[in-house]
């Protein structure tokens, strides 16, 4: 039978603590484990990779393409552009700042002056690490602790979860202050017919201004779903006109305030270009289909098996929670005394659990509609997810067959964080390795100096790794490659053995390892051929 509340008695506190504290180290080792030995690189282009990868993980570590974070936070943190940072070219920001702020202000705090792979993801790392804290802390308070700690235990043995966090994207960021959002909300909302406590009243303010941070940290989608989600709620409950009150017009103008104020800056400084792709291309394109579209059962995959066995117990959990009952507070006057804050308990994590699921169908009807579609979208489900399978587990009661489940469910998870840690770090860093530009650049890098010029041709995938690791201007050349100014050359190889009889003037000075045929860096113009000699001879002597 499936209740609003554990039947187990709780741990102790002390007991309790030690438990989150050991989870947390948990997590940080699984996050901190070789976090920078995996490349910021494009998907790897191997078929069987991408099909298993695609079937069982759905953590896209290298398809998140990093780099494309990674450019623009090295223009706040190396070049000091920390308003309206731009990439190559002066290419304009593809989501908003949030994540990257996070990472300008974590190298300031420690003094970083250059942008790696490792920097790059630890703002994923912490906002992962503060995800997880919130929903064991949540958990615990609303359905006790050992709730709390099996919902942390869950999100540590998710492996699209812990794969994320260890990414430099924007994703986990938004998931934090989305959780937080809801989170929120469910700590204030009180009891039908009862009046929220005078010490949660600034809980609706935290609520309001998480979901405007998560609009700069990924744009309208972020107020957009948990707004729509606590609306739901309280409409389905019969309890707009009792809350909305306390939402307009304070919390509301802050969520609003918030939400807004990156988008304002950019139209008050004239930057429409941040704005056009933004709100153009990144959301309402994204969600047309102006990008790419997939089918609409795209997600059936990934949702079922991005952590599996975990991720196959998250629909069934939702599904309980639909079906748990109200419970009655219409009590007789001799039972009220006693019982109704029981009952007022029952019907608060009813609420919780109910807005989660609302949360988690909603999200998952929302993308699917969408034209365009990345498996990370669906990481924001992963704490409601974490919250609503702690809860049905410990729901089925103190029976024999009950505990087993649980040890069960613990026993797997435990499992899965010993593959996450052992296996996440060598298939970033295999995957990736064939396909990342940090060896070849790192040779470019010793034979063109700053300032002499870099021109790249004949590329066809996005450029951002390259000059990510590069971290210097790279010009792309159209046209025809004979007639490429005076400087250095980047082609791919199998374009170089097409061209080269018609490119007079080129010379080869640096074959670097990049894919099946590697990158050739040519020199126009004796003068650029010389440097690269000397360069060479100067290595040769120094090596004796």
């Amino acid at each position: 039978m499936i209740t609003a509340a554990p039947a187990r008695s709780p741990i102790s506190r002390h007991l309790h603590a030690w438990a989150i504290v050991s989870l947390i180290v948990m997590l940080l080792m699984l996050t901190l484990h070789r976090l920078g030995s995996g490349p910021c690189d494009p998907p790897s282009r191997n078929p069987v990779v991408r099909f298993v990868r695609g079937a069982f993980c759905g953590a896209d570590i290298c398809g998140t393409n990093e780099a494309i974070e990674g450019v623009f936070v090295q223009d706040m943190v190396e070049r000091g552009h920390v308003l309206f940072p731009t990439g190559q070219g002066g290419t304009v920001m593809y989501k908003p700042p949030l994540f990257h702020w996070t990472a300008f202000a974590v190298d300031r705090i420690f003094g970083i002056k250059r942008v790696t792979a490792f920097n790059l993801r630890i703002p994923s790392v912490l906002y992962a690490l503060a995800t997880a804290l919130l929903v064991i802390i949540f958990a615990s308070s609303r359905f006790g602790p050992n709730t709390g700690l099996l919902a942390g235990l869950i999100l540590a043995g998710s492996y699209q979860f812990i794969g994320l966090a260890r990414a430099g994207r924007v994703d986990m960021t938004l998931t934090f202050f989305e959780a937080l959002g809801l989170l929120s909300f469910l700590w204030w909302m009180p009891a039908r017919g009862v009046a929220p406590s005078r010490r949660a009243a600034a809980l609706p303010y935290l609520s309001a201004a998480a979901l405007g941070a998560a609009v700069v940290a990924k744009g309208p989608v972020g107020l957009l779903l948990p707004g729509l989600a606590i609306a739901l709620l309280t409409f389905t409950e019969r309890r707009v006109r009792e809350l909305i009150g306390w939402f307009v017009p304070g919390p509301a103008f802050v969520a609003i305030a918030i939400g807004s104020s990156w988008y304002g800056a950019c139209f008050i400084a004239g930057r429409y270009g941040f704005l056009t792709r933004q709100l153009g291309s990144e959301n309402f394109g994204r969600f047309l289909g102006t990008l790419g579209a997939m089918p609409p059962w795209y997600y059936v995959k990934p949702l079922l098996l991005n952590s599996g066995p975990l991720s196959l117990l998250a629909p069934i959990a939702v599904f309980f929670a639909f079906r748990l009952p109200r419970p009655e507070l219409n009590l007789a006057f001799a039972e009220a005394k006693l019982m109704r804050p029981v009952m007022e308990e029952a019907e608060r994590r009813r609420n919780a659990v109910r807005l989660l699921a609302i949360f988690w169908v909603l999200t998952v009807v929302f993308f699917t509609l969408a034209a365009y579609k990345r498996r990370a979208y669906l990481l924001p489900l992963w704490p409601a997810s974490a919250v609503l399978i702690a809860w049905w587990f410990e729901s089925l009661g103190s029976e024999t067959g009950a505990r087993l489940a649980r040890g069960a469910l613990a026993v797997v998870c435990a499992m899965l964080v010993t593959f996450d840690f052992l296996y996440l770090p060598w298939r970033e860093q295999r995957d990736c390795a064939n396909d990342s530009y940090r060896p070849a650049a790192q040779m470019i890098t010793r034979t063109v100096g700053p300032g002499e010029p870099l021109y790249v041709f004949g590329f066809t995938e996005d450029l951002a790794p390259l000059v990510f690791y590069l971290n210097r201007l790279v010009t792309p050349i159209h046209g025809r490659l004979g007639d490429a100014p005076p400087g250095y050359v980047l082609v791919p190889g199998q374009v170089w053995a097409m061209v080269r009889g018609h490119a007079p003037g080129l010379t080869p000075v640096l074959i670097a390892p990049h894919g099946r045929f590697g990158l050739v860096l040519l020199s126009h113009g004796r003068f650029y051929a010389i440097r690269s000699s000397e360069k060479q001879d100067a290595r040769a002597v120094a090596a004796r």
